[in-house]
């Protein structure tokens, strides 16, 4: 356009081309200004929820560690040195933020924050950083160092390690032009405020983020610990607690957790209504282990309560069993296939016999019992208002009748807990595995093998609305609520419609939720 001679007309088109250019490089640079400050705001809301999380998770930490300082208060103590090199180095940035932006009387007017001036002038001098920015820098090398040290070796941490390394790395940065320039320089110097601003911000929120994924794989670690094979023992399970010679043992090897760490903070109990004293029991691994005389021949009872401090409240554990002194056989044998109890809604099945006398010379009669054969019963005592049964025997030997009685407590089927591809309680998925997965019911350490059918349930996503869900799995509503969910948020799965198959007419307990954290 400069070459040559040009008229005064294609001179003056010349110059209001070249303003226009300008004008729409402006425009350009007013909307890039915008959509740095639209993303400021996004990751500050984004830091808010992320430092509730890891204060709720801090303060859980804090409560078990009181109620149980064997298992939990190193973690604290890792925990609280995290917390506290996250709090000094987010409110030292969140210092240098307010001092940037304090004589800008409108801070939501994003295209005023256009010149690198002011920060310039703080982190920079003579072309070199300047002591407060090196503060900056050695603030940041101070939060490395510390969460490293806290880390140490731990293999679990070893993924969380190279990200700290890598992400609040201070070294020099060589730039696509083969330039070595010092970190600060390169990240900050000549940028509009907004853009540094909001680099700040996600300095942050890379804090923030890094606490949380520390937190939850130190509880995640203290889990998988706690349900490690080498806590368990086994234990003998049997329907009934005295054999005959030559009668089949059908007893049950079954595991049982064993904890030292986890001891009740106060025993109450009473064996046939006596109360017992602390020489009458010692506590072994987290079992209540007796030491008492048997007494007398009968059925004995031994009821109370274990209470333990969870939460900051006082949970009780009830406590009611019974077992049996068996004299020398001279009345009948009655024992229950599943314990001493009878469960409303099931077939209860029961052995009757009698010492001595043929199963075809034994009466037996109690409401609901009924014969299958020989020694087998099964009694149904689901339309039974009271809380026992009794049942009555009658063996005939040559014509002369012994009469016996025992008595059964009759207690509703438990509560049922929610479950998601067959896991309950708090469980860890990723998001497209939830999508498919099947909504269920089960009654955990429940003596009855009984199928749950699922028919319904609600769906909540934190800060969305609650879906109700007709079937067992997630429809298109859930799944696109599910979407929005981030990673590392608990959904939950509530209101759980439950039935016992084959006897839909039987009303199950509130089915217990279960909560899914998501991992991607």
């Amino acid at each position: 356009m400069a070459s040559g001679k040009q008229s005064p007309r294609q001179k003056m088109i010349n110059l209001m081309y070249l303003v226009f250019i300008a004008m729409m490089a402006l425009n350009m640079s007013k909307e890039v200004l915008t959509a740095f400050g639209l993303m400021n705001e996004k990751l500050i809301e984004s830091n808010a929820s992320t430092t509730a999380r890891n204060n709720a998770a801090m303060a859980g930490l804090a409560a078990k560690a009181e109620e149980q300082p064997a298992k939990y208060a190193t973690l604290e103590e890792k925990a609280n040195r995290i917390d506290e090199l996250s709090q000094n180095l987010d409110e030292y940035i969140a210092e240098i933020k307010n001092k940037l932006t304090s004589e800008i009387e409108d801070t939501d007017d994003y295209e005023s924050m256009d010149r690198p001036d002011q920060l310039d002038e703080m982190f920079f001098q003579s072309g070199r950083v300047s002591p407060s920015g090196q503060e900056l820098v050695n603030a940041i090398d101070t939060y490395r160092e510390g969460v490293l040290e806290v880390l140490g070796e731990d293999p679990r941490f070893s993924q969380i390690r190279q990200e700290v390394q890598n992400e609040f790395s201070t070294e020099e940065v060589t730039d696509s032009e083969n330039v070595t320039q010092p970190w600060l320089m390169y990240h900050f110097q000549g940028y509009p405020l907004i853009a540094s601003l909001t680099k700040m911000t996600q300095l942050q929120a890379d804090v923030k983020t890094t606490e949380n994924d520390i937190l939850s794989t130190m509880l995640a670690g203290q889990l998988q610990s706690e349900v490690s094979m080498t806590n368990y023992t086994t234990l003998l399970e049997t329907p009934k607690s005295a054999y005959y010679q030559g009668e089949e043992f059908n007893g049950a090897i079954v595991l049982g957790r064993k904890d030292p760490t986890t001891r009740p903070n106060e025993v109450h109990l009473t064996l046939d209504g006596r109360e017992l004293s602390d020489s009458d029991y010692s506590i072994e691994d987290g079992r209540v282990v007796l030491n008492i005389p048997a007494g007398s021949a009968g059925q004995h009872t031994l009821e109370g309560r274990l209470v333990f401090e969870q939460e900051g409240e006082s949970v009780d554990v009830p406590v009611s069993s019974e077992f049996s002194v068996i004299p020398k056989p001279n009345s009948a044998v009655i024992s229950a296939d599943k314990m001493n109890v009878l469960y409303r809604g099931v077939q209860n099945p029961l052995t009757i016999s009698m010492p001595g006398v043929p199963d075809n010379q034994i009466s037996a009669n109690a409401p609901g019992l009924s014969r299958v054969s020989g020694s087998s019963y099964v009694i149904n005592v689901t339309t039974l208002q009271q809380r026992e049964v009794k049942i009555n025997v009658t063996g005939t030997i040559d014509g002369e009748s012994y009469p016996s009685s025992a008595t059964f407590r009759v207690k509703d089927i438990p509560r049922p807990v929610g479950t998601i591809r067959g896991e309950d309680g708090s469980v860890q998925m990723q998001r497209n595995s939830l999508e498919i997965a099947t909504v269920g019911a089960n009654l955990p350490d429940f003596d009855f093998d009984l199928d749950l059918n699922v028919t319904g349930f609600s769906f909540k996503v934190p800060g969305q609305p609650t879906i109700r869900i007709n079937g067992n799995r997630l429809d298109d509503r859930a799944k696109s609520a599910l979407r929005r969910a981030g990673r590392g948020e608990s959904v939950q799965i509530f209101d759980i419609n439950a039935s016992l198959a084959g006897n839909s007419g039987y009303k199950l307990k509130q089915v217990a939720p279960v909560f899914i954290e998501l991992t991607n």
